[in-house]
């Protein structure tokens, strides 16, 4: 009898929150009935008279579904997570504050358009509408009933406009491209001089790997697509010159600045120890190319696995669209925030892959106490308290101290001489990468400190969320690209179909110039020498219409060729991925005209782009390796989950890696695997005797590459023998590459029952780090999979109801609820569902229709 009345009391528990999704509920505010229309899968259509009535209901319908999402986010971005989880989470709050996203949210809403901002006073009344209909613990979701176990005085409060924006800003950290890069040359120069640090970031392979837009140059304060050689091109991608001396910071400072990033959180999870290679897929096909005679739009984002997943698909309707409520618009949207981020309308598609420019920059300040030197005097820090509430016990308090170029982020946790192991004594206060090892009290004997201070477009006050409203309304290229050039950070690949068959792209972004330098290094900023002077003007970005080619390609590859006159960045993803993409493209259209399956199909392509030249390498080194005999020879370099040869083959690079680059580099800039170490290792194939293959570490002899590829595929098959069995051919690449769904909160609490509640999987994948399938591992770890494509769209512009789509979870967050995890197999095999546009047929896919009233 215990036994069932507990079972029944945690039935009703789990079940309490769950969403009314037919029938009829009061939504107080309303000016008329609103239809919420679900499909089988839990994926709304909303439609509604006025824009007012749309959002409101967009607001409710997001809280009846992932209002826990929502609270944890709003508490992520405003630096208040202790208020929920007490001092566990008090770094986390400490790093966030002092970045000051909330900050910048509020005095972003002032200088929106008024539309953006009535949506988003809309949609917030629409949340607290829900709030105020569901009050207690156990009525708004799971997660608040566990949390009453520990924290039972917490209550939300109301949603505001701002708590909307900050989300912004948390998805600009996660995107803001090649800070990691950054500091992680700083943190190899400390141990290698700087010629060896820069093989380590080889450039871009314009030979082998096409930009995405192949011609085109600025002329007369315009990007225009005319050839590569029309006049105003320049020859170089570093229009801004790369610093005459790399600076260098005690290793101290950097282990300091390693330590307050790795506890900034990661909303979208593009966080941890390696973050190179993470990007997105998108491409367009022109309809001279395609079966329908009009074009198909593909994109699948690659963010951090999680569920609830980052996703919320919806489609938002004006019962008549005019220009008085203009929307008719389906897609991916974000809970917490009002309209639709990637998708289509009646009308246009658009799907998003991140540009990566360079728009942060490290500045090593010369600090006395609370002052900073710049040029010959000294200035007094900005400096502000922020006190942060933590539950149970008193609150504490936090200054933040800012230079000219930003927030001081060393230091901001504390001592962290220790935080990166392995790390040496750098070279002295500004002298160039390998120098002599700094001396103990050299600073102080200086009469100052070394601080670092961080420079980034986003903490700028913006307009990116009107950026997403237009893009909800757009009709046509014109006004496409007018959205485009408000939407400022995280700077996007943005791309283009609409229903009269035009295809394009567009490179929108706030992107400094600089006065010198190409912020690949830490700058100097006593000197004022390497400032930021401005912004590249949006008319001067690249773009494409309607390419010669016929499609545009996107995964996060160089944006143009060497040519283009001003400075993006450095650090683009090398190529490979976009490069397959291209390739499959023209083997389709070769045979004939490309599909929407067709389209599909290469978004699960999982051929490893380094394959083709390492294995032979393998084979030759290895030939009396009998696992390299058996799997290796006839390989077609696929990584299907059922491929033996694609679990040895990754296991050999991983252990290769390991090999030849732990014993020269520190913790923090150890190689990850993805296509970064793919061009770095490329050229040492053909050089035997390079100083990177011999191990510092053996004193007794000097290894060449083959002793170091023998030896890791030894290693790798003990490895595998170890985990999956005696026999190779058993061996399988989706038992060791499995997808762990874990949800953000609870799924990391550390105690099994709860982490049960809310966790799923694993889930056996195939894809690798720079597959097309792009389902990331980090070498230095595992093989476990930790960013994945978050989502998969393909939309059909000759029959917008015949696009598909699917999500990595589903579109509820309460847990053990039918929609919770519906989508995640249907993801891990690469399948899709209808993505409906019309009214007729989302109707006629109906399970739930839910009317709400004033």
């Amino acid at each position: 009898m215990l036994a069932l009345v507990l079972a029944g009391a945690g039935l009703w528990t789990v079940r309490r929150s769950f969403p009314q999704v037919d029938g009829e509920l009061r939504l107080p505010g309303l000016s008329a009935r609103v239809t919420v229309v679900r499909d089988a899968h839990g994926i709304p259509q909303i439609y509604a008279s006025t824009p007012r009535d749309l959002f409101m209901a967009q607001g409710y319908v997001h809280a009846q579904d992932r209002f826990w999402e929502m609270d944890f986010r709003r508490k992520t971005t405003a630096g208040r997570l202790s208020e929920l989880f007490g001092p566990s989470t008090l770094e986390v709050d400490k790093v966030v504050r002092t970045l000051g996203w909330r900050r910048t949210a509020e005095r972003e809403l002032p200088l929106l358009d008024p539309r953006t901002r009535q949506a988003l006073a809309d949609y917030a009344d629409g949340v607290n509408a829900w709030m105020r209909a569901n009050d207690g613990f156990a009525a708004r979701s799971l997660e608040y009933a566990v949390l009453k176990l520990t924290n039972g005085s917490y209550a939300p409060e109301p949603w505001s406009p701002a708590d909307s924006l900050a989300w912004l800003k948390a998805m600009a950290w996660d995107l803001r491209s090649n800070m990691d890069d950054e500091l992680e040359r700083a943190l190899d120069a400390s141990v290698l001089p700087v010629e060896r640090v820069d093989q380590l970031f080889p450039g871009y392979p314009f030979d082998r790997h096409q930009p995405i837009v192949t011609t085109g140059a600025v002329h007369d304060g315009r990007f225009t697509t005319a050839p590569a050689g029309t006049p105003g091109g320049k020859a170089g991608s570093r229009a801004a010159g790369r610093s005459a001396k790399p600076v260098s910071a005690p290793a101290r400072v950097l282990a300091d600045v390693a330590r307050t990033l790795r506890a900034v959180p990661s909303p979208l999870g593009t966080g941890g120890a390696d973050r190179a290679g993470i990007g997105s897929n998108s491409w367009v096909v022109g309809g001279a190319h395609t079966g329908t005679g009009k074009p198909l739009l593909a994109n699948d984002p690659h963010l951090g696995p999680r569920i609830p997943s980052i996703w919320y698909q919806a489609g938002l309707h004006c019962r008549v669209k005019s220009a008085a409520c203009p929307y008719d618009v389906v897609g991916y949207t974000f809970s917490g925030m009002p309209g639709v981020v990637i998708g289509h309308n009646d009308r246009v598609a658009w799907g998003f892959t991140n540009l990566g420019p360079d728009v942060t920059d490290l500045y090593l300040e010369r600090t006395k106490g609370d002052t900073y030197q710049a040029g010959d005097s000294w200035r007094p820090m900005e400096t502000r308290t922020e006190e942060i509430k933590v539950a149970g016990r008193p609150a504490e308090r936090l200054t933040v101290r800012s230079t000219r170029h930003g927030p001081i982020i060393s230091g901001v946790l504390g001592g962290a001489t220790n935080a990166l192991p392995g790390a040496a004594a750098r070279a002295e206060e500004g002298a160039p990468a390998g120098g002599r090892p700094e001396k103990d009290g050299r600073l102080a004997a200086a009469g100052h400190d070394l601080e670092i201070a961080l420079r980034w477009t986003a903490l700028d006050p913006g307009r990116t969320a009107d950026a997403l409203l237009l893009l909800d309304t757009a009709t046509d290229f014109a006004h496409f690209r007018t959205a485009a050039s408000f939407f400022e950070a995280p700077a996007q690949n943005m791309i283009y179909a609409d229903v009269d068959g035009n295809i394009g792209y567009q490179a929108p972004g706030r992107i400094p110039v600089r006065e010198a330098g190409d912020g690949r290094w830490p700058a100097r900023g006593w000197t004022g020498k390497e400032e930021w002077k401005g912004f590249i003007p949006f008319e001067e970005l690249p773009m494409a219409y309607n390419p010669p080619e016929g499609f545009i390609a996107t995964a996060n590859n160089a944006a143009t060729g060497p040519s283009y006159s001003r400075f993006l960045t450095s650090d683009w993803s090398y190529g490979y991925r976009s490069q397959r993409i291209i390739e499959r493209i023209r083997q389709a259209t070769a045979k004939g005209k490309i599909t929407s399956a067709g389209m599909a199909d290469i978004q699960m392509d999982s051929a490893n782009g380094l394959a083709p030249v390492l294995v032979p390498h393998l084979l030759r080194a290895g030939a009396k390796v009998p696992e390299a005999r058996e799997l290796l020879a006839g390989w077609d370099f696929s990584q299907g989950r059922d491929s033996a040869p694609a679990a040895y083959f990754n296991a050999v690079w991983r252990h290769l890696l390991q090999r030849t680059f732990d014993d020269d580099l520190p913790e923090g800039g150890r190689p990850g695997g993805g296509d970064r170490w793919y061009e770095v290792v490329r050229p040492l194939l053909d050089r035997p005797g390079d100083p990177w293959w011999d191990d510092v570490r053996t004193k007794d002899r000097t290894e060449t590459r083959d002793d170091m590829l023998v030896a890791a595929m030894g290693d790798a098959a003990g490895e595998l023998r170890a985990k999956l069995g005696d026999s190779p051919r058993d061996w399988r690449w989706g038992d060791l590459h499995t997808l762990e769904l874990t949800n953000e909160t609870f799924g990391t609490s550390g105690i099994g029952p709860v982490e049960w509640l809310f966790n799923r999987g694993p889930l056996r994948l195939g894809g690798g780090k720079d597959a097309v399938d792009a389902t990331g591992w980090n070498a230095t770890t595992g093989y476990q999979v930790d960013w994945v494509p978050s989502m998969r769209m393909v939309v059909d512009l000759a029959d917008l109801d015949r696009s598909r789509w699917s999500n990595l979870t589903g579109a509820s967050g309460h847990a053990f609820h039918r929609n919770y995890d519906d989508q995640a197999q249907l993801w891990a095999d690469g399948a899709t569902t209808p993505m409906r546009q019309t009214e007729r047929a989302v109707r006629a896919d109906a399970a739930d229709t839910l009317t709400l009233t004033p």
